[in-house]
């Protein structure tokens, strides 16, 4: 029998989970968009692997909101695809679990991979399989797919998804299958609409995670097979040279799944992976989005209102600002005599803060400016330091009044969301190496 399927909650969403067998270690497996925790059963194959996996761990699966068994969502706009780190923090939240192992394949990679960054006092260990940090080529990635074949292959989901047309691609070793043939053509109508599978697709797409990939913290296994038509094997060996002290292992097949092409060999690869994994001390060095806010001509506002008034109005703005981070989910670090600076878990939280400070200290006269980068920040205590708190500073320096920068490393983490960004030109940085490329927040 198949594992009763609960809920976690997030804002108000409902996560579909599953927990079979017993840790340590906690084991989350994701299938990024396009798995259903009840119809996976209805397969021997998964059946058998899942419950491989739960024979030397407590193995969670979940679906994301928008897709299989959890909340639906309007695919125009989906959440920023960050948002996963909340989803699997939530579920996690529901069984208990401090930190857990994350195996992910395909489309999950960036997901578990930005997880991993941003919140490494949950990550005991990760395993990517068949995944990339970018799937698109660009100048510094041309071991991607061109812009023309990403658009083929949206065009192929859009007509293909809920046939068989997909099979061929993702899953050769089944084409020949009749009953498994029926059952995944099933299970694609049930995990989403074609519209809804597209945007996910779209999204995917447009991420790029390679900045977090120095940051991950956690041991790390790579599995990767050699003849995956989507995503060859230079992806996987990319991970490998840029993940700290990552291990590679290519695999023989061209199914991009791990479940069905001699699951034997992976199931060995993971458990003496998991078996082996030590415990990581406590992180000193995380992945945060720093926000830094400034006022615009505070001292004109000092002159024209006195000591006494202008004390005042500093007062509210840092309550302000305190309460709106917080409703962001964010942590005020310090106040900075006329701004703040705070660090969020994702850049979309820290850009809709950023915004929503702006708009309320408006309405009380103060005009400020904002500046974001997404990078590793050093714990220091309550305080943080680093290179990434350093080039948040230089880029809300060169912002204008009531104008958002943000760093082309936050612009790259929420591509696929609803944000607009305008591109301001490679601007140098002072006390940074190089010249940046900032944008500015332009429509929320």
């Amino acid at each position: 029998m198949q594992p009763e399927t609960k809920y976690a909650r997030l804002e108000g969403d409902r996560i579909a989970y599953q927990v079979l067998g017993h840790g340590p270690p906690d084991l989350v497996m994701t299938r990024g968009g396009y798995g259903h925790l009840d119809i996976a059963w209805e397969d021997p194959g998964s059946a058998l692997f899942f419950r491989s996996l739960a024979s030397f761990s407590r193995l969670i699966l979940f679906d994301r909101r928008g897709m299989g068994a959890s909340d639906p969502l309007s695919p125009d706009p989906l959440p920023p695809w960050e948002s996963y780190a909340e989803e699997l923090a939530a579920v996690l939240d529901a069984v208990g679990c401090e930190r857990a192992a994350i195996l992910a394949e395909m489309d999950a990679g960036s997901l578990a991979l930005f997880f991993a960054g941003a919140r490494p006092d949950r990550t005991s260990a990760l395993i990517l399989a068949n995944t990339a940090a970018k799937f698109v080529a660009a100048d510094d990635y041309p071991i991607g797919m061109s812009a023309e074949v990403g658009e083929a292959i949206l065009a192929q989901f859009d007509q293909g998804w809920g046939t068989d047309a997909l099979l061929g691609v993702l899953l050769p070793s089944r084409v020949g299958d009749q009953r498994f043939r029926h059952w995944y053509m099933k299970m694609q109508r049930a995990v989403a609409s074609p519209k809804a599978a597209q945007s996910f697709l779209r999204t995917m797409l447009e991420v790029d995670v390679r900045t977090v990939l120095p940051l991950v913290h956690a041991p790390t296994l790579i599995l990767h097979r050699r003849d995956v038509r989507l995503l060859p094997i230079d992806h996987g060996r990319y991970l490998a040279e840029h993940i700290p002290e990552a291990r590679l292992v290519e695999l023989p097949g061209a199914d991009a799944p791990l479940i069905w092409e001699k699951p034997q060999l992976t199931l060995d690869l993971i458990e003496e992976f998991l078996v082996g994994v030590r415990r990581t001390a406590e992180p000193n060095r995380v992945l945060a989005t720093v926000l830094f806010t400034d006022i615009v001509d505070s001292t004109k506002h000092v002159g024209r209102l006195g000591d006494r008034r202008w004390r005042e109005l500093l007062n509210t703005h840092d309550e302000v600002a305190r309460q709106i981070v917080e409703e962001w989910g964010g942590r005020l670090v310090q106040t900075t005599g006329d701004g703040i600076l705070a660090t969020f878990d994702g850049p979309g939280r820290g850009i809709g803060c950023a915004a929503a400070v702006r708009d309320q200290l408006a309405g009380i006269g103060l005009h400020i400016r904002s500046g974001l980068h997404a990078g590793e920040v050093e714990l220091r205590g309550d305080d943080v330091g680093g290179i990434a708190v350093h080039i948040a500073a230089r880029v809300m320096a060169a912002a204008g009044s009531g104008e958002i920068l943000v760093s082309r490393t936050v612009r790259d983490l929420v591509a696929g969301s609803d944000l607009v960004l305008e591109d301001r030109g490679v601007w140098p940085l002072k006390g940074v190496e190089g010249t940046w490329g900032l944008f500015a927040v332009v429509e929320r």
